[in-house]
């Protein structure tokens, strides 16, 4: 009954230490999407609902590949050439004999090859994993531009329908993705990507195959990435080579926000796409009381800056009482 306890407290522990942050963070989102809702009543009706997940929807499978690279202690600078790319191979394989099969087989596999590779580069070589995935970036962007020099290509009118149409299959999709990502914690490999992250010599020296969680953490990054390009083709109905482009800062810009650190093992994937709801919807609040783009950068900007800045002062703070 001892080790029961025990064992109960010390997982409690370490949640708590995960979660840490994140109720103020729920509060902030409840916040901004009970203006957006006063802003844009037709978010509460099943087509405003449905296309706001859309938009977001992208944004958060970016936000959890950003965070699954932070985790393990990285960060990845090809985040939105990848979305690019999988935009490009959704609209360049459609129209094939295999069809939508093949095409989103096609998307899957590339996404999970580039980050494996890129995983391989930087567990083996112990290269910087920013300055890997910026090379990384470069050549992704130009096979991308290879395949499909401007936009175009095809994306059937049922698949567009059927992800970017008027129900929340977007909200639905990542209902799913988030069950999936928490049974992958409950396996070893699962638990090994904050372990790695948090402490690595430590971790290797309890038997967690580092090297090994790292290559599959950069394949998963990979996966989400291009698969966000696959949604973002069915929105638009065809590829484009350099639609991708925003969602590398944004991505990181979600996941801080969300409360995953820099330094890896710490933060939350809830956490990450709580982070990347809230910079949707700071976007929209926005543009709904008249910002110019200008200042919404600015906005952004300082909304982050603090998001990272607080909890630090915060921390400073309470080591002095």
């Amino acid at each position: 009954m001892t080790v029961i306890s025990s064992s109960d407290r010390l997982y409690r522990a370490i949640q708590g230490r995960r979660n840490r942050g994140l109720g103020g963070l729920y509060l902030v989102v409840a916040a901004f999407v009970v203006l957006y809702a006063i802003l844009f009543p037709g978010i509460l009706s099943m087509g405003g609902f449905a296309k706001f997940t859309q938009n977001w929807f992208p944004l958060a499978l970016v936000a959890m590949a950003q965070a699954l690279m932070m985790l393990t202690g990285g960060i990845s600078l090809a985040i939105g050439p990848l979305v690019s790319l999988g935009a490009v191979i959704a609209a360049t394989t459609m129209d094939g004999s295999l069809g939508v099969a093949a095409g989103v087989a096609a998307v899957a596999l590339t996404g999970l090859a580039i980050g494996a590779v890129t995983g391989v580069i930087v567990a083996h070589l112990r290269l910087p994993a920013i300055i890997v995935t910026l090379a990384g970036s470069f050549i992704v962007t130009g096979v991308a531009l290879i395949l499909l020099p401007r936009p175009g290509g095809f994306i059937p009118d049922w698949l567009a329908d059927a992800l970017a149409g008027h129900t929340p299959t977007a909200f639905f999709l990542l209902g799913l993705i988030l069950l999936t990502w928490k049974a992958f914690l409950a396996t070893p490999l699962g638990l090994g990507i904050y372990a790695a992250g948090d402490n690595p010599v430590g971790a290797f020296r309890s038997g967690i195959p580092v090297e090994r969680t790292k290559i599959v953490a950069f394949a998963l990054s990979g996966l989400l990435a291009c698969l966000a390009g696959l949604f973002v083709a069915a929105q638009t109905g065809s590829g484009d080579p350099i639609i991708g482009t925003p969602f590398t800062l944004n991505s990181i810009a979600a996941a801080v926000l969300g409360g995953v650190g820099f330094l890896g093992g710490k933060g939350t994937m809830r956490g990450a796409i709580c982070g990347s709801l809230l910079l949707s919807v700071m976007i929209n609040v926005m543009f709904f009381l008249g910002f110019p783009p200008v200042a919404q950068y600015v906005a952004q900007g300082l909304i982050i800056v603090s998001a990272v800045a607080v909890p630090e002062l915060i921390r400073a703070w309470r080591a002095k009482r």
